[in-house]
């Protein structure tokens, strides 16, 4: 027999408890792309949400609001030209980071909670070692690479041998979805909660704050990274090949 959230949720002789009625509704990832986009609020928010209003976007939507999760994305528009640039050493000194954090006024770039995110961004970077705050920041050229290449995976797996183009075009877009993942600060799962986003996080300060919140631009050194290494070095290497 169908059952309806409504009547589950009014009829006191329902045998099945609110907290069932959510594992009943199906929270497919388009559905919480879909929230995240109209709301701005974060990926596991969103799934919180959907999973408590049963599916029903509205629902979900009202409840973010509630929360004060909705209305980051309202903010997008204004100008963030105050913040802070943090700094954060790793590995005695074999590592450093510096990083750009904006917001919109003087005040919040002076709370403890702004001052922890310019600290805990800059440690992502040192650990992640992203190459790119956002997508935007992404050459064509550089995508036309990873396109290639992912393109050219594809068609060298033997299990792709027989499978339509269509297929292995998502094929390819999903291998590029990795690459934004493991590359782009604002797509990398946040080291300190992965289940969230660097993007979810500063999302959420956007939402807590008040203010706009972007990260504008950042920096990693790595000791000795780009030097060449000394010949006995390079010797050793070949000789331990060849051996």
């Amino acid at each position: 027999m169908d059952i309806s959230i409504d009547t589950l949720i009014l009829s006191p002789d329902s045998q099945h408890t609110f907290g069932e009625v959510y594992t009943m509704a199906e929270i497919t990832a388009s559905g919480i792309r879909s929230l995240r986009e109209k709301t701005g609020a974060g990926m596991m928010d969103c799934k919180t949400a959907l999973t408590e209003a049963g599916g029903n976007e509205e629902q979900a939507i009202e409840a973010l609001r509630k929360r004060g999760l909705a209305s980051a994305q309202k903010k997008g528009g204004r100008i963030a030209a105050e913040g802070a640039v943090g700094s954060y050493i790793h590995m005695g000194g074999k590592v450093g980071v510096i990083v750009e954090i904006n917001c919109e006024t003087d005040f919040v770039a002076r709370t403890a909670e702004f001052q922890q995110l310019v600290k805990d961004v800059a440690m992502h970077v040192a650990a992640a070692e992203p190459r790119f705050v956002s997508r935007e920041d992404v050459s064509q050229e550089a995508l036309d690479k990873e396109r290639e290449i992912a393109r050219a995976q594809a068609a060298n797996d033997p299990k792709n041998a027989n499978k339509p183009e269509q297929v292995i075009e998502k094929i390819v877009e999903g291998r590029l979805n990795k690459f934004f993942e493991e590359t782009v600060l604002l797509d990398q799962p946040f080291v300190k909660d992965p289940a969230k986003t660097v993007g979810d996080l500063v999302t959420e300060k956007t939402a807590g704050t008040g203010e706009k919140i972007s990260i504008r631009r950042f920096v990693r050194y790595k000791m000795g990274e780009g030097l060449a290494k000394r010949d006995e070095d390079f010797g050793s290497e070949v000789a331990a090949l060849v051996g």
